[in-house]
């Protein structure tokens, strides 16, 4: 139960408890106490402590045991329960020499519990087969799953786990309306129907077929008992990533010019693209993110595709040496993402965003392991973005002065002055970074502030054109005459906003 992944090893940074204990995981069947197996109600009779991971199964009669089920009610995910509830089994096998532990259907099939207990060292685990609910489901469909090549999915990490697969789909852990809600907004083209497989083995079993998709999560009351059959699917979940990795593949393999490219030559592209990106985004930069405006949305689209295509082909380019796909890519950026994340993954507390970027930063070093707190800064960076970076990182390592922006202004009038005295390059790059501080100081961004002065430059210096009336008008105008043209320019600009 639960989503595969979210947890290595229960015994992962735990001490080793004194002995190893015996832990024998038995399944208790699809639906009610006839369906265990005589192995499992041999077990169960034997005099050994027994823990049920919940009593909300309809098997869970036949036997006397305590449950887990005040785990689920006090934890916030599953991830947690499961790995709460494998601590307790370890240290009830430590403590009794030998444990048995029941679990619903079968510890072999989508049992985190059981998957996670047989990577513990902690104990030694002896897993016993039972009547899982896939028997029922392939008794009462008639269907072979290998001849009609079925695929488990778990439902509540559908969305990856099925991207990409055409059908047919058996997705188990639908447990709740909500569950089938995410499986339903997964799709954007909607498969064609599906079947709801309820309480099977037990009196009020219902199999019912839906016809229409925006039906599947208020037909009946999802629970436990609940799974759900995808016969067809008319477009795969992801369908569109993985039409692009084919699609990238296909042009490295028969375009002549994609066959030549090179980690190297693909640079300049993907600095160009990313510049694109940029544009595009200015484009909407007094828009709010909730505006909604077709011709630059449409435009951001197709240039955040051109930039994903490069993202796409140093992939490729990499997966043909056999370093890495892809796919490790997204799995390496999620998993980060998740690690960096323990205020929502994990249990830290972060109250702001001031808060997440320090809980990021901490992270981060300790990951990277870096000597200097300037370590790790891109020095192909812009200028104003590279000075800005520098200068961040190193206020947050304490080097910095009180006194807000004056010292900042303060900083100008002094670089200035030396300008004045020696107008070299390095005295000018003091000026502009000195500059980068004001920005810094006032929470502004220095690459997007000169950005949007080029923007302003640009726009009256065409008005100023247009007033000229031709180039050779510009080049004879004395600055009397540019000033007067500047100043109309600037105060149309202003009548434009």
């Amino acid at each position: 139960m639960g989503p595969r992944g979210s947890v290595r090893r229960a015994a992962v940074g735990r001490e080793p408890l004194t002995h190893v204990g015996r832990l024998t995981i038995v399944g208790l069947g699809p639906a009610g106490p006839e369906l265990i197996t005589p192995q499992t109600r041999a077990v169960l009779d034997r005099d050994v402590p027994c823990w049920l991971r919940t009593a909300r199964h309809p098997a869970a009669i036949a036997v006397a045991a305590p449950s887990f089920d005040g785990v689920y009610e006090s934890a916030e995910r599953f991830a947690d329960v499961y790995v709460e509830i494998c601590e307790r089994l370890v240290t009830e096998t430590d403590r009794h020499g030998e444990v048995v532990y029941a679990v619903p259907g079968s510890p072999l099939v989508l049992e985190r519990t059981a998957a996670l207990l047989r990577d513990d060292d902690r104990v030694e685990v002896e897993l016993l087969s039972a009547v899982s609910f896939l028997d029922l489901v392939w008794a009462r469909l008639a269907v072979d799953p290998v001849e009609d090549g079925v695929r488990l999915v778990d439902g509540h990490v559908f969305a990856t786990a099925a991207a990409g697969q055409t059908g047919p789909l058996l997705v188990a852990h639908t447990h709740a309306n909500h569950v089938l809600s995410d499986i339903k907004l997964a799709f954007e083209q909607p498969p064609p129907g599906a079947i709801l497989l309820h309480h099977l083995g037990l009196p009020d079993e219902s199999i019912v077929e839906v016809t229409d998709w925006a039906e599947i999560d208020r037909t009946l009351e999802a629970d436990h008992l609940t799974s759900l059959l995808i016969p067809e699917v008319a477009e795969p979940v992801a369908q569109e990533f993985a039409r692009f990795d084919e699609l990238v593949r296909v042009l490295r393999d028969e375009c002549p010019w994609d066959r030549k490219q090179t980690h190297a030559s693909l640079r300049t592209h993907l600095l160009e693209e990313t510049h694109e990106v940029l544009e595009a985004l200015d484009a909407r930069a007094e828009l709010s993110d909730d505006d909604v405006h077709p011709d630059l949305d449409d435009h951001l689209a197709e240039e955040l595709g051109d930039l994903l295509y490069q993202i796409f082909f140093h992939a490729r380019l990499a997966a043909e040496r056999g370093a890495f796909s892809v796919s490790d890519v997204a799995r390496e950026v999620h998993d980060k993402l998740v690690s960096r994340h323990p205020h929502v993954f994990g249990d830290v507390d972060a109250a702001d965003a001031d808060a997440v970027e320090s809980n990021w930063e901490a992270i981060k070093a300790t990951e990277k392991q870096r000597q200097s707190a300037l370590d790790g800064i891109p020095p192909s960076l812009p200028g104003l973005a590279l000075a800005a970076k520098h200068q961040g990182r190193a206020a947050k390592a304490g080097f910095d002065w009180d006194g807000g922006v004056e010292v900042a202004f303060a900083d100008v009038e002094e670089e200035l002055a030396e300008v004045r005295a020696d107008p070299s390059e390095a005295e000018v790059g003091d000026l502009l970074f000195a500059g980068v501080q004001v920005a810094r100081r006032l929470g502004v961004d220095p690459e997007a502030a000169i950005r949007g002065a080029v923007h302003r430059y640009a726009a009256r210096f065409r008005i100023v054109e247009g007033l000229a009336g031709s180039t050779e008008a510009l080049a004879a105008a004395d600055e009397t005459q540019l000033g007067v043209w500047w100043s109309i320019a600037k105060s149309r600009e202003s009548l434009a906003d």
